[in-house]
């Protein structure tokens, strides 16, 4: 029997061992079939997780590919997966390579805007919904990642069950990053990738508020980035420099939870509160996670996080609507 942990809104079995499987799927283009990496997690023996509440999609962001993102593992710290705890929990888990990304095809000459994450995660969604039965998916982004799924569910309510975006960015007003970044604008038309090495990915930590993250976790993760790339699609960022806004919340009629950061220089609160205010479907939530800057799951107060997500994603349907 496996030690159980007490925190509160920790999986009933800490330590359940979860297992996990690799899928692929195709996008269709006019140029020919991309193929997109999934991988899936799940516990091994259902016994061992919680209730069964629902699929999740977990879309990853600009600088790395999905599995760093969410499947991180440490030893010692299984907080580090944010699949694995889920899946504790009794998710059904899983996370996608964006085109450009990861394992994922890089052949095409594309740059893998925000659109173009949209179709991945739109050729994802079907697919997961063959092999779970036909459920709604339960979505999960994270900066640019928040606005690939918010796209996509603006395309596509009917396969989405709940949205949470996290480290979001509506129109850009007030955000110092982005101010920053738009100064390299011309570089990043210049072609369809960017570099990334290890100093870069600690910028991404320490740029908003420095402390907000464990620097020794954020090492293991940069070991964990660079074994899969040393550069990614310039597309996001250009979206997010150049075209905002790439999403119409009057249009996006699931329901959603909106997460910021305290000190998360990618978007202004009151950027967002406008965004939040837009949203139709009156299920909806915004929640400001104090101590935390841009990479919430990567911070040192995870388990608040974890439990705004959770109890998003668990939350009854209302019963009256009026």
């Amino acid at each position: 029997m496996s030690e159980s942990r007490q925190a509160p809104g920790s999986p009933r079995d800490f330590l359940a061992a979860v297992a996990g499987t690799e899928h692929w799927t195709a996008k269709r283009t006019d140029a020919g079939d991309v193929k997109l990496f999934l991988w899936r997690k799940r516990v091994r023996n259902p016994q061992d997780a919680g209730p069964r509440r629902g699929t999740i999609l977990f879309v990853h962001g600009s600088s790395m590919s999905s599995t760093p993102v969410f499947d991180l593992q440490i030893p010692g710290r299984p907080q580090s997966s944010t699949m694995d705890w889920f899946a504790r929990l009794g998710y059904d888990t899983w996370c996608l390579d964006c085109e450009g990304y990861g394992r994922s095809d890089k052949s095409r000459p594309v740059n893998a805007d925000i659109s173009c994450g949209a179709d991945d995660a739109a050729a994802a969604s079907e697919y997961i919904m063959k092999q779970t039965g036909g459920q709604k998916l339960l979505l999960y982004g994270s900066s640019s990642g928040a606005l690939r799924v918010g796209l996509f569910a603006q395309r596509h309510p009917e396969h989405v069950a709940r949205l949470a975006l996290d480290a979001l960015v509506w129109t850009g007003e007030g955000s110092p990053t982005l101010a920053e970044r738009k100064k390299r604008l011309a570089q990043f038309r210049a072609g369809n990738r960017r570099p990334i090495d290890r100093a870069f990915i600690h910028s991404i930590f320490t740029r908003d508020h420095p402390g907000t993250s464990d620097l020794s976790v954020v090492d293991a993760f940069a070991d964990a980035v660079l074994a899969l790339d040393d550069s990614v699609p310039t597309g996001t960022y250009i979206d997010m420099s150049a075209n905002l806004p790439v999403i119409d919340p009057e249009k996006i009629t699931v329901p959603t939870l909106v997460m910021r950061g305290q000190w998360d220089g990618i978007a202004s609160f009151e950027d967002l509160t406008a965004f939040f205010a837009r949203l139709p479907n009156p299920d909806k939530q915004f929640a400001v996670m104090p101590g935390i800057a841009h990479s919430s799951t990567r911070s040192k107060n995870w388990e608040l996080v974890y439990h705004l997500l959770d109890a998003f994603f668990a939350q009854p349907a209302p019963v009256y609507t009026g």
